[in-house]
C-alpha cells in the first residue's frame, strides 16, 4: 500500500482568498456553459485547481482490481475515527471520464469529515454492462476493508454517483447479485446517493446504447427494475434545469423503491443542470446549489453513530 502525505495547513493570504474566489466565480461560469466533453473537462480541472487537498491524507492509485483502471484515490481527514466511509463514481456516459476529473468531491467530502474513495472504472464500447457495476462492486470491496486504514468504519458505508456513475452505484447496490459476488454485505452499506442518474429509460434510442450487450433490453439492466427487498435508503438528486438526463429517470426509480418499501428521497434541485449539479458539491460551488448540503445531511442522518 503506498504510504500516506499529510501536509499541514496554511492560512491563505489575501491575494490567494481573491485568486481563489475568482477562480471559483470562472469555474462556475466554465461548468454553467459547458456543452461537450472537452469544456466539461476543462471546468472540472478549474474546480480542481480551487479545491486544494492540503492538509488531507491523501494516498492515490490503490487497485481494487487486475485492470489499469481499476484503480481509487482516497481523501481522508488527517483525524479520522471510526468515520463513515464514502465511495464516489464519476460519470461519462460509461465512456469516458476518470477519478483525477473529481478530485474536488474526494476534496469536499473529506472535509465534511468522510473516508472518501474516488474511483476510476472500466470503459465502454471496450467494456459492457455489467463490467462497470461489478467495478463499483470490487472497490466497494476494497474500501470497505480498508476503510480502518484511513480512519473510517467498514459498515458505515455510503455510495455515491453522477450520471452514468449514479447508475452504476445504485444498480450496484440495488441489484442483489453484484455485492454478494464482491462479498460485500448490503448491510454494511448505510445509504446510496445518486445525482441526475439515467436510472430508466430505453437506451436503445441513445447513443450509450454502445455500453451495454446487443439485444439486451431495459429490463435487462436497469436499476428501477432490480431493487432488493432489503436495499439502504437512497437519496435521488434531480438538476431541474438537466436536458442530459431526463427527471423522469429519478421519478421511476422512487417509484420503484417505494413499491419495494425502500427509504427514499427525491429532491430536485432548482437552477442546477447536469453539469452544475455535480460541481455543486464543491466547497467553494455551493452557491450554485444545494448538493453538497443535501449529500451531508443524508449521511449525517443515516451514519452510525
Amino acid at each position: 500500500m503506498a504510504p500516506s502525505s499529510v501536509s499541514r495547513p496554511r492560512r491563505a493570504a489575501p491575494g490567494r482568498l481573491l485568486a481563489l474566489g475568482l477562480g471559483a466565480l470562472a469555474a462556475a461560469a466554465l461548468l454553467a456553459s459547458c456543452s461537450g466533453a472537452r469544456l466539461e473537462s476543462a471546468a472540472l480541472g478549474l474546480v480542481n485547481s480551487t479545491n486544494s487537498p492540503r492538509g488531507l491524507k491523501v494516498v492515490r492509485d490503490q487497485p481494487y482490481g487486475p485492470d489499469p483502471r481499476n484503480r481509487l484515490d482516497v481523501y481522508a481527514p488527517p483525524s479520522a475515527r471510526n468515520a463513515p466511509t464514502v465511495l464516489f463514481v464519476h460519470g461519462g456516459s460509461w465512456q469516458g471520464g476518470d477519478k483525477a476529473d473529481y478530485q474536488f468531491v474526494g476534496e469536499s467530502l473529506a472535509r465534511a469529515g468522510y473516508v472518501t474513495g474516488v474511483m476510476s472504472y472500466r470503459l465502454a464500447p471496450q467494456n459492457r454492462y455489467p463490467t462497470y457495476v461489478q467495478d463499483v462492486a470490487a472497490a466497494l470491496k476494497w474500501l470497505r476493508d480498508n476503510a480502518q486504514v484511513y480512519g473510517g468504519r467498514p459498515d458505515d458505508l455510503f455510495v455515491t454517483g453522477h450520471s452514468a456513475g449514479a447508475f452504476n452505484a445504485v444498480e450496484a447496490v440495488d441489484n442483489a447479485r453484484w455485492l454478494a459476488e464482491a462479498g460485500v454485505p448490503v448491510s454494511a452499506v448505510r445509504g446510496v446517493i445518486g445525482i441526475a442518474g439515467p436510472y430508466s429509460y430505453d437506451f436503445r434510442e441513445f447513443p450509450s446504447r454502445v455500453a451495454f450487450p446487443e439485444g439486451a433490453t431495459p429490463d435487462e439492466v436497469m436499476p428501477d427494475r432490480h431493487v432488493r427487498p432489503d436495499a439502504p435508503p437512497h437519496l435521488l438528486l434531480v438538476a431541474a434545469n438537466d436536458t442530459t438526463v431526463y427527471p423522469q429517470n429519478a421519478l421511476n426509480m422512487e417509484a420503484a423503491l417505494r413499491k419495494a418499501g425502500i427509504p427514499v428521497t427525491r429532491t430536485v434541485l432548482p437552477g442546477l443542470n447536469h453539469v452544475t449539479i455535480i460541481g455543486a458539491a464543491a466547497r467553494n460551488l455551493t452557491f450554485l446549489g444545494a448538493t453538497r448540503e443535501q449529500m451531508i445531511a443524508f449521511i449525517e442522518a443515516r451514519r452510525l453513530r
